[in-house]
Parts: C-alpha cells; sequence; structure tokens
C-alpha cells in the first residue's frame, strides 16, 4: 500500500485492457486530518508497475486569478486544433495514446517522451491528424530529463506549426485553452486559466526519476492522454506541453486518474530549447553525476544509527561519482548545500545545472564522514 502522505504515480488501464495515457499527478500537502496529498499522473501512456513520484517545492497556497475573462474558445479551436494530433504508440508488450503538437510544416511534432513507452525499444508509432489522416513517424530524439520527445511524418502537403508564446508574458490569471486527446477522444478543447507560474514537478520517468522546472500550472482539464498535447493562449500560441496532473489518493493511498483541476505543463521557452537541440542532435547533453542511488530515510537510518541521505549504489567508471571519489556503498548526507538528501535531490540538482559546475558533497565511508567536490560531466551518449 502506497504511503498516503507521498504522492505516486499511478497505471491507468484503457476500456480494451491496454495501457491507456498515463498522466503523471502531483499533490499539496494537506491541512487538515482528512486531505491526504494528491499524486503526481503521467498524462500520457502508462507501462508498467506503479511508480513513485512526487512534487517539489509545492505548498498550499491561494493563488488569485487576475481579471481578464476568458479566451474565444470556438476561435481558439478552430486555430489551434489543425495543429494537434493523436498519437498512438505499439509494441508486442502492449500499447497506449497521448497528443502531440505540431512544430513544422514539413512534418516535425513535439509530444511527452513517456508518450512512447510503450513503442520502445523498436515499436511503432503513428500519428492521426485532425481530418483523421493517420500517418506513421519516426522518433527524431528523446529527453525523458525534460519529458520531451520530437518525432517526423512524411505527408504529402504541410502541416499547420504552432506559434510559440515567449515564457516571460505570461501571468497568473491569464485564460488558457488545453488541446489534446484525453482518453483517446481526439480534438478535444478545455479551458482555464494560468494558476501559477514557475513550479518545480518530480517525475518518474524511463531512466528513473527527473524534476522539471519553471512548470505552468493550469486548472484547464487535463486528463490521461493529454500528454504532450498544447497548452495555448488566446492567440492560439504555444504556452508549454501538457504533461502531468494532481489527483487525490483515497484512504488507502491510492490515487485516481483524473482531473482536480490540478495541471501541469512544460514552458514553451524549455520546450524550444529542448525541441531545437533533439532536431539538431537527436539527443540533449545534460549533466550526469555518473551514480545511482538509493534514498535511506530518516526512519531507516536511525535503525542503522547514521544520519538519513543518499546510498551510492554504483557509479560510472570514468564519470563524474567516480573521478571525485565516490564508491558504492557510500550514505551521502549533504547535496549541494541539501542536507539529508534524497532521490529527488539528485535529480533536481543534475536538472537544474550544466556539464561542468562543481557540486559539493559530504558523505559518510566506514563511519567516517568526510567531503568531495564532484564537477558534472555530460551524460554519455547512448
Amino acid at each position: 500500500m502506497a504511503d498516503p502522505g507521498t504522492p505516486t504515480v499511478s497505471d491507468d488501464e484503457a476500456d480494451d485492457g491496454e495501457p491507456a495515457a498515463e498522466d503523471r499527478s502531483v499533490a499539496p500537502t494537506a491541512s487538515t486530518s482528512w486531505w491526504r496529498r494528491p499524486a503526481v499522473v503521467i498524462a500520457g501512456v502508462a507501462v508498467g508497475a506503479a511508480i513513485i513520484g512526487g512534487l517539489a517545492g509545492f505548498g498550499v497556497s491561494s493563488v488569485v486569478a487576475a481579471p481578464g475573462g476568458s479566451c474565444d474558445a470556438v476561435r481558439v479551436a478552430s486555430a489551434g486544433l489543425p495543429s494537434i494530433v493523436t498519437i498512438h504508440a505499439s509494441s508486442a508488450r502492449g500499447s497506449g495514446s497521448g497528443s502531440g503538437a505540431v512544430l513544422t510544416a514539413d512534418g516535425l511534432i513535439v509530444t511527452n517522451d513517456h508518450v512512447l513507452t510503450p513503442a520502445l525499444p523498436s515499436g511503432a508509432v503513428r500519428v492521426t491528424l485532425m481530418d483523421g489522416e493517420i500517418l506513421r513517424a519516426e522518433i527524431v530524439g528523446r529527453d525523458p530529463q525534460t519529458d520531451l520527445a520530437v518525432l517526423r511524418v512524411e505527408r504529402d502537403g504541410a502541416l499547420q506549426p504552432l506559434a510559440f508564446a515567449p515564457s516571460d508574458e505570461l501571468d497568473i490569471g491569464q485564460p488558457v485553452v488545453a488541446l489534446g486527446a484525453p482518453l483517446g477522444l481526439s480534438n478535444t478543447v478545455t479551458a482555464g486559466i494560468v494558476s501559477a507560474l514557475g513550479r518545480s514537478v518530480t517525475l518518474p520517468t524511463s531512466e528513473g526519476t527527473t524534476v522539471i522546472t519553471g512548470m505552468v500550472q493550469t486548472d484547464a482539464a487535463i486528463n490521461p492522454g493529454n500528454s504532450g498535447g498544447a497548452l495555448v493562449d488566446c492567440d492560439g500560441r504555444l504556452v508549454g506541453i501538457n504533461t502531468a496532473i494532481s489527483t487525490v489518493p483515497n484512504s488507502e493511498g491510492v490515487g485516481g486518474v483524473g482531473s482536480v483541476g490540478i495541471g501541469f505543463a512544460v514552458p514553451a521557452d524549455t520546450v524550444r530549447a529542448i525541441t531545437d537541440e533533439l532536431i539538431d542532435n537527436g539527443r540533449v547533453d545534460h549533466p550526469s553525476f555518473g551514480m545511482t542511488t538509493a534514498t535511506l530515510s530518516a526512519a531507516a537510518a536511525a535503525q542503522f544509527g547514521v544520519p538519513p541521505g543518499v546510498v551510492v549504489t554504483g557509479t560510472v567508471p570514468g564519470g563524474s561519482a567516480d573521478v571525485a571519489g565516490l564508491q558504492a556503498g557510500d550514505l551521502i548526507t549533504r547535496l549541494d548545500g541539501h542536507a539529508s538528501p534524497t532521490e529527488v535531490t539528485v535529480a533536481r540538482v543534475a536538472v537544474t545545472a550544466a556539464a561542468g559546475d562543481e557540486v559539493e558533497v559530504e558523505f559518510v565511508r566506514d563511519g567516517r564522514q568526510q567531503r568531495t567536490t564532484v564537477t558534472l560531466q555530460p551524460n554519455p551518449a547512448p
């Protein structure tokens, strides 16, 4: 049974028994005894067992929407839906669906990396356009760390790309519209506002855990299958890529899978930067600690008479941690100024740092407190 105080990621099952579009949901801390922390659920394709996730830097706060009315959803839908696609990913292991947004007229499409999970490593990806035309797609590049991926389709005739809205022009309370295919229902439109800006959301990925910073929070209804679709402003410009939602666990700590009015989108500026690099290079060179870790909770640490932190379970030969002298079995008690770090702390530091940055690490080995500096290297090429 999941800890009811811990955000969790659940697997959503479609009516046909296949994995449904997965939506990662996040939850605020409760102030009353009956309130539970909502779970982080992905909005794309759920594959495998339930994964523990969470929301970093998220507290209960009241956000007052600025006056400004709402978008003309009819006009936004008419202008924006031709740029939205439904994505079907499948392999012998299963299948699922999500959404995508057209980047270029010649066939480049952005979506969430987790939407493609059922097709990895050698399955098929198909894209359905607004008019029902179905096209085969190839994966141009994937970046699990920001949960973004780029697809390419070949088509006679140009596609209609979305324009980008600069992230620094967004305001809390600004009306927005979500476009996508929740539960496989293509060409769906929901409206809301920008509820908050700059959220840091912890999500599971195909390669572990990541923290996406600067996310746009919205109350526009986002549900499983919306992942990879567009959050747009009243001019139909891309504000962000819908990625995660919050759900509220029941008394047993099991989260729901529907919208509770708290959704998160990767901001447009991040989408532009990451997709540009994926198109140019097929990958993004994020820095890496070059180590695997496991969180040692305060309760577990007390049993062993050691401080809480993260245990190094392995290092990559020649990687950042290895060069800095860290070894399997070391207990990291302070990382980049953060006492009692967790695996989420490690992910957050990695995703917000650049290659070449130095990270101060304090650790315990053989009962002795020690200190080292880790110089972050780029992730090795796959």
